[in-house]
């Protein structure tokens, strides 16, 4: 199995998996939505596949592809702990500016 971090390091990738988030889809229409050869999108579909992140249904002679965000939960896990950091910070930012906001008031009065 790929690592998804590597995986979803590609630009290109992460379009795909976005489109996908939205909606399953053929590589026809991942093609003319993201404006990317077929070639392309297919190499980058199989890396996708061979990491887990797509999977693909075979519908007579269409291969719909659609997003299995699963193995996404291991960047999501390590990437708590930033979050945390930046919440604070925004947290503490809000209150900065709720300061300053009551201080202007107490200014115009």
């Amino acid at each position: 199995m790929l690592d998804t971090y590597a995986v979803v390091a590609e630009p290109s990738r992460r379009r795909i998996l976005d489109r996908l988030l939205r909606s399953d889809s053929t590589v026809t229409e991942l093609t003319e939505e993201l404006g990317l050869s077929q070639p392309l999108v297919s190499k980058h579909l199989r890396t996708l596949r061979e990491s887990g992140l797509v999977r693909v249904q075979v519908k007579a002679q269409r291969r719909i592809y659609s997003l299995d965000a699963a193995p996404l939960a291991e960047i999501d896990e390590w990437l708590s702990a930033y979050r945390t950091k930046w919440n604070r910070h925004a947290d503490a930012l809000a209150r900065h500016l709720d300061r300053t906001k009551s201080l202007r008031e107490e200014d115009e009065r």
